[in-house]
């Protein structure tokens, strides 16, 4: 039985228009994403059989398999969320409309929401081959971070949990924008759900028992 499942959108194809077309994200999610799916749980098969052998000559290669498709899974779960039509989202997260904590922690990590925002823009739109831009939640002090993510799992903190994420790669682009990488990043702003963003912000930080140092 399948561990992963190819989860719904939560809109349709058409709702994201103008700033990502319906083809992009019909190709995006019912064959990109999909394929990280399937990509799960072939390696979790392909592992068992290897325990079942007891034949670890591949392991390597079919541990970094499990991480690059699970977290390419684990990614644009969240990325569908994080976004909204345009008459919906986008902005900036204030607190009239109810996310004034997640505004609140915005302004203490990065002095301001224009600085977090060039940093997030600057971090997605830079990173080098494929990869993402994200916004974390640091256990450790408390802290909203951004992150770049190459591929799907590299140079990430441990523990940090990604609120908000802006997928880099070029399928997620380049039929609408070609190959200007910054002009897709800016645009994503006009869509950001600042709603979810900030209901994941709470639950990352009501997580108490995530990242347990040694005494």
């Amino acid at each position: 039985m399948p561990v992963y499942t190819l989860p719904d959108l939560p809109y349709d194809y058409a709702a994201l228009a103008p700033v990502i077309s319906p083809e992009i994200i019909e190709l995006h999610h019912d064959k990109h994403h999909a394929a990280y799916v399937k990509g799960a749980n072939d390696t979790l098969e392909q592992l068992a059989e290897a325990r079942e052998k007891e034949q670890w000559g591949s392991v390597n290669g079919l541990e970094k398999n499990l991480a690059f498709h699970l977290s390419g899974h684990i990614l644009h779960s969240i990325y569908w969320h994080n976004m909204t039509g345009p008459k919906e989202g986008g902005g900036e997260p204030l607190e009239a409309d109810g996310v004034g904590e997640l505004a609140e922690a915005i302004k203490e990590s990065f002095g301001s929401f224009a600085r977090f925002k060039a940093q997030l823009s600057k971090a997605a739109a830079t990173t080098q081959g494929s990869g993402w831009g994200v916004l974390a939640y640091e256990p450790l002090s408390g802290r909203l971070i951004v992150e770049q993510v190459y591929d799907h799992q590299g140079n990430v903190g441990q523990a940090s949990t990604p609120i908000l994420v802006f997928d880099a790669w070029e399928h997620a682009f380049y039929l609408q924008y070609r190959n200007q990488k910054a002009d897709f990043v800016e645009a994503m702003w006009q869509v950001v759900n600042w709603q979810d963003v900030a209901r994941r912000y709470a639950a990352a930080k009501s997580r108490t028992d995530v990242l347990l140092l040694a005494p």
